[in-house]
């Protein structure tokens, strides 16, 4: 169901490759020049490295200026990392501080346009059009999907239902009452609300929904494939992270659907060895780097993202792409040598029509070793025989596959929690040092 390129791009969208990086390096230049005078983190850290914004004369010269962490963030909470009075933000938003203290963003007035901007283009390029009802089931409060996705929609002139995670039942009431041509959400939490269709007797594939932006979480080709047999939609990725400014830094194009393109006007990406930190020749896979160059509050240089991917030519755009997120670095498990993420899993999985794409990969040491347990359901329309082989055949494409011996346990649907946000996929029960 893929549609056309919209007709009404913003110039920056089709400008030659020249153009967008003549804008990049002015962009670039202010932005050091920002955080060095406006920030005591970034001064102490470019004259450690000794360098200087004035250093930058072309855009391959940020490879010499040092990254920027989620320690820095956490170091400097809650606001020593704003270049502008506190007085001038007029938001903040915060991570869940599930693992330490919060990362605090904040926006000033023309940041909050920023990110209006950046996200009506990528909703555009997802499919969307003015007039359409946009139906926002990511979290608002301080993560930023919720609010993100909000404004761009209005932003790009689109009808909103600030509908907010959670409270599942109600999800499809409004979907199946107010017939929304679009749903933001996490992949995960859409396919809790088919199964709530399901559960009610209504055809996912009847409703009003025709393009799914999903994002906040990684999700593999295999559940793009699994969405779209469910519904008669577009399953389209976005990215984005609070640090750089929230969702909206690169969308898929639903003309092409072969990567995210990143928009690179607002955020200049590099990829990097994760070990190293050395620059990556373009093509090859390593950890995402971003650096803004237009935010006002919270500029960020060479941010270490710690999503792994690579970069790709431009197509449907005049940016580039990266390919799609199916990992970080931080989630990846180390289990008896071997490097397992938990979309590997997933992938495998979605092969067999007998099995759920609910999981949870359970790890513990009951003695001096780490073990993998898959706890995954059985389909709804397969017998527990059915699962219990499925189940057998999982563990074997594991072990081939990923090289890691793991136990595989099928349980009843619906076994496994269902979050409103992102799914919980590791769960370590591990004895704690």
């Amino acid at each position: 169901m893929k549609q056309p390129a919209p007709a009404d791009l913003e110039p920056i969208e089709t400008a030659s490759r020249d153009e967008l990086q003549a804008l990049q390096l002015e962009r670039m230049r202010s932005t050091l020049r920002r955080a060095y005078d406006c920030v005591a983190h970034y001064r102490a850290a470019f004259d450690s490295a000794g360098v200087n914004p004035d250093d930058l004369r072309t855009l391959a010269d940020l490879r010499k200026f040092p990254f920027t962490s989620k320690t820095d963030l956490r170091d400097h909470y809650p606001f020593s990392m704003f270049a502008v009075p506190r007085e001038q933000v007029v938001r903040i938003h915060a991570s869940s501080g599930t693992t330490g203290r919060p990362t605090v963003v904040g926006y000033t007035r023309n940041d909050i346009e920023t990110w209006a901007t950046v996200m009506a283009r990528s909703i555009r390029a997802a499919g969307g059009r003015p007039g359409d009802i946009v139906h926002v089931a990511y979290g608002y409060g301080l993560f930023t999907g919720g609010l993100g996705a909000h404004y761009g929609a209005e932003k790009l002139g689109c009808t909103v239902i600030p509908m907010s995670g959670g409270m599942t039942e109600r999800q499809v009431q409004l979907i199946a009452d107010f017939k929304p041509d679009i749903i933001m959400v996490t992949p995960s939490y859409m396919l809790a609300i088919v199964e709530e269709m399901e559960r009610q007797g209504i055809d996912a594939k009847k409703t009003s929904l025709k393009i799914g932006i999903f994002g906040a979480e990684p999700w593999t080709p295999a559940m793009r494939e699994a969405i779209e047999s469910k519904l008669d939609m577009d399953a389209i990725d976005i990215y984005g992270l609070s640090e750089i400014i929230g969702p909206g830094v690169a969308q898929e194009c639903v003309e092409t659907k072969d990567g995210l393109t990143i928009w690179e006007d607002h955020f200049y990406p590099e990829i990097v060895d994760p070990r190293t930190g050395e620059v990556l020749p373009e093509g090859e896979k390593g950890e995402l780097v971003f650096t803004t160059l237009t935010k006002e509050a919270l500029p960020m240089i060479r941010y270490r993202t710690r999503d792994l991917t690579r970069l790709l030519p431009p197509t449907a755009r005049s940016m580039r792409r990266m390919e799609k997120i199916t990992g970080r670095s931080d989630d990846m498990l180390i289990i008896r040598g071997v490097n397992v993420f938990p979309t590997q899993v997933e992938e495998l999985i979605l092969r067999d029509i007998a099995l759920a794409p609910h999981y949870q990969l359970e790890i513990t040491r009951p003695k001096s070793l780490d073990e993998l347990t898959i706890l995954v359901e059985c389909a709804a329309a397969a017998t527990s025989a059915e699962g219990d082989a499925a189940g057998a055949k999982l563990a074997h494409w594991i072990k081939n596959t990923i090289g890691v011996t793991a136990e595989v346990r099928v349980v009843q649907s619906g076994a496994i929690e269902r979050s409103t946000g992102k799914a919980r996929r590791v769960v370590d029960k591990r004895p704690k040092a």
